[in-house]
């Protein structure tokens, strides 16, 4: 025979009492016919059964003192994955006589229960089992098939009502023993079958009629929104139907006086026509009596025309001359202005420059004073100098003389010595002391000729070093010359610069007094467009009479605006056409300002 695997068995086992405590529970709930409380054992014996089957493959977990095994850590994760579960676990953590995490778990199973949805609980936990993972072996029942057999058979358990007392109940030290002869047969349970059946029946016509209960209420409460948003449309209708009533009198009323105006406008309007019909009749007349002059009058206003065509013609090519002038002038004025920038640039560069020829003329100034008066001292000291050895040299002429004789004085005496050698043999000892002083004399002269040598050695280093000296301060005098050239150079230079800033400071101010004028100009051009284009028509109704002539308006003397000035005259006083800078076509203007824009057309003026 096969060996089974002990969780395998473990798990079928559980599953066949939940089944068992589950099936006994709803048969016995529905024999007793009412709510169950905490007292009742069929209940007492689920719960210990559903403790069983929530420890089963439970982890191990290591606490600060002792390993700890208990069911709160899953169940409390509802909260997380079924968000109305955070009312139970709330209600179970203010729970004051639970202390320890299996009371607390005890409690959540009771309260879910109560709410009939302890099956949706769990389902929503055997879904994620990643997560149960962390709590549960891999074998155990909540991770296998089973514990979602388990599952499905507690939504039978929504038939139940409970009413469980879980604050005064000591859920903490209860032990969970599985009472097995609850679940064995008798005789009486095949007798009370029958019973069993019936009472299921009642019951299921009590859902029934509950559920209708349910839908009724729902279906009430919407009704009785319905009338509460048709009473507030009703009473809105009815605001709605008062205002257009109010409305309609009014309109009424300004109909009757619409109509009551329109017969007055009829009386008039025939008043008029009786007296149009009055002035045409004359009108005809005229026209019959003027129809001659009238053809002259035509030859005489197209002549007019082409002249007036003939100066809009004119009048355009000025203006598209004066436009391209515009144009030009604005350029130039942003030329002027870029020139100008870059004129202060160059300004500013040249009187930096200037500033710096000054300091370094100082700095050449200063230092031709100071080579000045090293000359003049170095003169002093050569001129010294030329007088020490003329000195030197004199001493030098008297030496050698001195030489000379002492060399003559001496050929003399060795002469003298021989002579008297031979003369006188007997005066050898007096002659040789005198030879003895003699010699002594000759060391002193040796002695006093190498000084003398020395000395001159050492005039004629000093010759040699203020020869150097010398030469150098001519080099000096030399380099000075080539400065004092180069300062006049930098001195002309300087002028030439000063020449050409003038003549920039005078062009600068040329230019901006040119531009003065031609801002004037454009300003003048400015104010002009505007007072033209700001002048306001008046009125038809108000004008009557026209400004010139100051007769009545009427269907022979029309009423034409003057487009310069604004003012209304008849057709008689504003029968010229000009072009204007404000319109494209030409306009009707006034005898006045006809006379007054040829007049400016002629002297230029814009």
């Amino acid at each position: 025979l096969a060996v089974k695997d002990p969780t395998a068995v473990e798990r079928a086992n559980l599953l066949n009492m939940a089944k068992l405590s589950i099936k006994g529970l709803i048969e016995s709930a529905l024999s007793f016919g009412r709510t169950l409380d905490s007292d009742y054992p069929p209940l007492q014996q689920f719960f210990v059964v559903m403790e069983h089957c929530l420890k089963h493959g439970l982890k191990v977990r290591k606490s600060f003192l002792s390993y700890n095994k208990t069911i709160w850590g899953p169940l409390e994760l509802v909260e997380k994955l079924y968000p109305e579960a955070e009312e139970i676990a709330a209600s179970v953590r203010d729970l004051p006589g639970l202390k320890t995490p299996l009371g607390r778990a005890r409690a959540w199973l009771r309260l879910a229960l109560m709410q009939k949805k302890m099956a949706d609980y769990l389902r929503c936990l055997i879904i994620q089992r990643d997560l149960l993972s962390e709590f549960y072996e891999y074998h155990a029942l909540m991770m296998e098939e089973e514990g979602a057999v388990i599952v499905g058979l507690l939504v039978g358990l929504n038939v139940i009502d409970a009413n469980l007392c879980v604050k005064g109940e000591d859920l903490d030290s209860q032990v969970g023993v599985i009472d097995f002869s609850m679940y064995l047969k008798s005789d009486d349970d095949i007798s009370g079958k029958e019973r069993n059946v019936q009472i299921a029946a009642i019951l299921d016509q009590k859902n029934y009629v509950e559920e209708l209960n349910r839908q009724l209420n729902s279906t009430v409460s919407s009704l009785h929104a319905r009338v509460d948003s048709l009473e507030k449309s009703n009473t809105k209708l009815i605001e709605e139907l008062a205002i257009a009533k109010n409305n309609i009198i009014k309109l009424q009323e300004e109909n009757h006086q619409l109509r009551s105006e329109n017969t007055l406008i009829l009386m008039k309007t025939q008043h008029h026509l009786e007296a149009t019909k009055v002035d045409v009749e004359a009108e005809l007349q005229t026209y019959k009596h003027s129809r001659q002059g009238l053809d002259e009058m035509y030859n005489e206003a197209r002549r007019q025309l082409r002249e007036e065509s003939q100066l809009r013609q004119d009048m355009e090519n000025e203006l598209v001359v004066q436009v391209s002038m515009k144009h030009e002038i604005e350029l130039a004025m942003k030329l002027l202005e870029k020139d100008i920038h870059e004129k202060q640039d160059t300004l500013i560069g040249l009187r930096q420059q200037l500033d710096e020829v000054k300091a370094i003329n100082m700095e050449m100034y200063q230092k031709l004073q100071v080579s000045e008066d090293a000359m003049k001292e170095k003169n002093e000291i050569i001129g010294r100098l030329e007088d020490k050895t003329n000195q030197i040299n004199a001493t030098m002429k008297q030496l050698e003389q001195r030489l000379q004789q002492a060399e003559k004085a001496q050929m003399e005496a060795e002469a003298e010595d021989e002579k008297l050698k031979q003369e006188y043999v007997n005066k050898s000892e007096s002659l040789q002391k005198e030879f003895c002083q003699k010699e002594k004399q000759l060391l002193q002269l040796e002695t006093d000729l190498k000084i003398e040598k020395e000395w001159r050695q050492t005039l004629e280093d000093d010759l040699q070093k203020e020869k150097e000296t010398v030469s150098h301060l001519r080099i000096e005098t030399q380099e000075i010359i080539t400065l004092k050239k180069e300062f006049l150079k930098l001195q002309e230079k300087n002028k030439q610069l000063k020449r050409i800033c003038q003549d920039q400071e005078a062009a600068l101010q040329e230019l901006a007094s040119k531009l003065s004028e031609s801002k004037l100009k454009i300003e003048d051009i400015k104010e002009a467009n505007k007072a033209l284009q700001g002048q306001v028509w008046l009125k038809d109704k108000e004008a009557t009479h026209c400004k010139l002539c100051e007769k009545e308006f009427s269907l022979s003397k029309r009423k034409h605006h003057c487009r310069n000035c604004g003012e209304i005259f008849c057709n008689a006083c504003s029968d010229n056409e000009l072009p204007l800078p404000s319109s494209p076509k030409p306009v009707r203007v006034c005898d006045s300002c006809h006379a007054m824009l040829i007049q400016r057309c002629s002297s230029n003026v814009p």
